[in-house]
């Protein structure tokens, strides 16, 4: 079962186009129906899937006997043609999906999302990919791997004894060794590769530990997801190369499925996060569906910046989040706007909350400046407590500077508390009068020292040996400037209230009136 909104948003990404009506809000898919010309009446369900029928028209029909909410046409319907105008009066959702697309290819993202979106794994990797390169290889008679579109390794076969030293080195680290990948390209194999839909073949290099291969681009439509290689010395016959062409296929229906059921596994998560770090309703629904079983969590605020661009390293914090060693250590995550939240089982030592951290901030690019606060323990009714000491905590953090560890809040009580009094102080229109603000006025006009001297006078206590060692002078020097000061303004150093809203007043001022 999945939103049909959200069904509808997944297949825009590979070419299809909303024709018709618009999808009911809240609209859901529970059932798909698939055109069958041997069958007089349509299936039932939510979606039609129009195979085979070339006419817009003619599928509309069949998906209304369907009783579906939306058909999916392949071809050249626009929101001029008939059929869109009659579904937009009837309400039916017309897609019309890109004829680059194979109907295998629709049919095979519409299934894995209606009904078995939801029971994915595949946050995790392609689990099943190991016994499919087996099947392939069988096949074909040929020991093979399946790469992504970095040449990463994502599975291979059995039988790759015999394999020569590229194979080997390929499998061994996990990715098409540097110079093998070089020589691919300068050889016009990678171009081949990104221009053809048959097999390729790749003759021997000594030099680079090569012996003969096959190749052939694994694609969704125009979209190259990545590619599969078969180790043979010549060039495979027309039977074989047509096995590796159905393999081919298959793996890219397979590599659709993974990646669009973790995209709604991800959305599902995170929405749920979200609901609720907002609070305001009751949370053990939320908490059942993301498996939290834990009594204490802590949010944690992470942020990533890269010199030019914020949003988009905040998107690679969100992917390694939840991809990546956040989501095998039951780590739960959501994104607002340029910050990454994410619950992390954690009690009163925030020493898991950090390791979380470093382990997920590795896998970002070298670049990406990291931010991050961490709220206090909370039990579920109190995570938006949780998430709001993180978003304090974060902030403190940003000021601190590049390379600072994160902020976790139980241990920062104290900056967090004064920095909270500061932006309280700074609320509405900041005071022209006081003696903080008289004393900054006399040092702008006349050169003088008073607003840092007095603020390292109140660190030390009143201590006035202390506060000429944090300023660099003789104590008599302070003294000299503390008489004066008390001659210029009503400093009422005395009175311990005074003093304590003398010291937020100090801290609030502007940085060039502050440095006196």
């Amino acid at each position: 079962m999945i939103r049909l909104e959200r069904l509808l948003a997944i297949l825009g990404g590979y070419g299809a186009r909303s024709v018709g009506a618009r999808p009911r809000p809240g609209a859901l898919v529970r059932g798909v129906a698939v055109h069958d010309a041997t069958r007089p009446e349509p299936d039932q369900g939510d979606i039609f899937l129009a195979v085979g029928v070339p006419d817009a028209a003619e599928a509309l029909d069949l998906a209304l006997r369907a009783g579906a909410e939306t058909a999916v046409v392949r071809g050249a319907a626009d929101e001029r043609c008939p059929a869109a105008h009659r579904a937009r009066k009837r309400g039916t959702v017309l897609l019309a999906v890109d004829p680059a697309v194979s109907w295998s290819q629709v049919a095979g993202i519409v299934f894995g999302l209606v009904l078995e979106g939801g029971e994915t794994e595949s946050g995790r990797g392609p689990a099943d990919l190991p016994s499919l390169a087996d099947t392939i290889a069988a096949r074909v008679g040929a020991p093979v791997t399946i790469e992504d579109r970095r040449f990463r390794v994502l599975a291979h076969s059995d039988g790759q004894e015999s394999a020569d030293r590229a194979r080997l080195e390929t499998i061994l680290g996990r990715r098409v060794p540097p110079d093998v990948q070089r020589h691919l390209e300068d050889a016009g194999v990678v171009a081949r590769l990104a221009a053809s839909v048959e097999p390729v073949f790749v003759p021997p290099s000594a030099e680079h530990g090569l012996r003969g291969r096959t190749a052939i681009a694994v694609r969704a439509g125009r979209e190259t997801l990545g590619s599969l290689w078969a180790m043979a010395e010549r060039p495979l016959d027309a039977e074989r190369s047509a096995l590796l062409k159905e393999g081919a296929h298959t793996v890219a229906l397979h590599l659709l499925r993974t990646r669009v059921s973790a995209d709604l596994e991800r959305q599902v998560e995170s929405d749920l996060v979200t609901r609720l770090l907002e609070g305001g309703i009751d949370p053990t629904e939320s908490a059942s569906r993301l498996g939290l079983i834990s009594e204490s969590h802590r949010v944690i605020a992470l942020q990533a910046h890269t010199p030019g661009e914020r949003h988009a390293a905040a998107l690679m914090a969100f992917e390694r989040a939840t991809t990546g060693f956040g989501w095998s250590r039951a780590a739960r995550s959501t994104i607002f706007g340029s910050t990454v939240y994410t619950l992390l089982p954690c009690g009163g030592d925030p020493a898991p909350a950090r390791e979380w951290l470093r382990a997920t901030c590795a896998g970002l690019p070298d670049h990406v400046l990291v931010h991050a606060g961490i709220g206090g323990p909370a039990d579920l009714p109190r995570l938006p407590d949780s998430r709001r000491e993180a978003d304090e905590s974060l902030n403190l953090h940003s000021t601190l500077g590049a390379g600072a560890p994160a902020v976790a809040y139980d241990e920062s009580w104290d900056a967090v508390l004064l920095h909270r009094l500061r932006l309280a102080s700074t609320s509405g229109r900041r005071p022209a009068e006081g003696p903080a603000a008289e004393l900054a006025r006399h040092d702008a006009e006349r050169g003088t020292r008073y607003v840092p001297t007095l603020r390292a006078w109140l660190r030390a206590q009143g201590d006035p040996n202390e506060a000429a060692r944090a300023l660099g002078v003789h104590p008599n020097t302070v003294r000299h400037r503390m008489r004066r000061m008390a001659e210029l303004a009503d400093l009422r150093l005395a009175d311990h209230g005074a003093r304590f809203a003398l010291a937020i007043a100090l801290e609030t001022l502007p940085e060039a009136d502050a440095q006196g």
